[in-house]
């Protein structure tokens, strides 16, 4: 049997009438079910009993890219960089990957829902990257949506038996980033300037992934596939079980 895996969508306002819509990358349901899977799109919902009973029914949940968390909620000031997410959007995420800790269920994150999963186990976030840390790479382009740079992988983590050892090239589209890595979490890849690009849990028995970058958009790689076959792997329960050190490099 295909494992069932949960794909939270986006919220927008129409312009024509102003009425929320529920929409998705095609990106993300193409990629699980290209590696297996088959994928379930849950749109934001305000109703807690609502989300479990799609929770109760999966395999995995597949937490989408978006706009900027709500500073506000990790109180935080609000800045004139921060284009935040419709709230009923960012409050259905919350309950989701709340619902996904508790059940310990095999979830990748993707985008600023890495940033949320850091989040939830109590980690901290950068506001605006290039005021927060001036001398850092160009993490992303306003001109130019192909945007890519270098990170390197972690060794002996979960992201390192995906994608192998050493540099890889990422695409990047981001301005907030991980300051301080949350408990339970680790590093698996850094880039040149010492950002954190992807963290996983230091649990050997649970698979739980978030990338910086997008696998599912047209300027991924090849090796990105691979991502989404070692997601469904832990959806079906064949993920192998890699060493687990303790991380020696934080985010300051």
């Amino acid at each position: 049997m295909k494992p069932l895996v949960g794909v939270c969508s986006d919220l927008i306002l129409s312009k024509k009438d102003k009425k929320p819509k529920s929409v998705i990358d095609c990106g993300y349901v193409d990629g699980i079910y290209a590696a297996g899977g088959i994928p379930v799109v849950i749109p934001p919902m305000e109703r807690e009993e609502i989300l479990e009973e799609y929770v109760e029914r999966l395999d995995g949940l597949l937490m989408t890219g978006g706009l900027d968390l709500n500073p506000q909620k990790m109180g935080k000031r609000p800045h004139p960089s921060i284009k935040p997410m419709l709230a009923r959007r960012e409050d259905s995420d919350r309950r989701l990957l709340k619902m996904a800790i508790e059940r310990k269920m095999p979830t990748l994150c993707v985008g600023v829902s890495m940033q949320l999963m850091n989040v939830m186990f109590g980690g901290t976030l950068h506001t605006h990257l290039p005021e927060d840390m001036p001398r850092a790479l160009p993490h992303f382009d306003p001109y130019d949506s192909t945007h890519r740079h270098t990170v390197f992988v972690t060794p002996t983590t979960r992201l390192e038996e995906i994608y192998g050892e050493g540099e890889i090239r990422v695409n990047s589209n981001h301005h907030q980033g991980i300051r301080v890595i949350g408990k339970g979490l680790r590093s698996s890849a850094l880039a040149p300037d010492g950002l954190v690009e992807a963290i996983e849990l230091m649990d050997p028995s649970w698979w739980m992934v978030g990338v910086q970058w997008h696998p599912e958009n047209d300027s991924s790689s090849a090796l990105d596939r691979q991502l989404f076959e070692g997601f469904i792997d832990a959806c079906l329960g064949k993920a192998s079980v890699p060493l687990i050190i303790p991380s020696l490099k934080k985010a300051s």
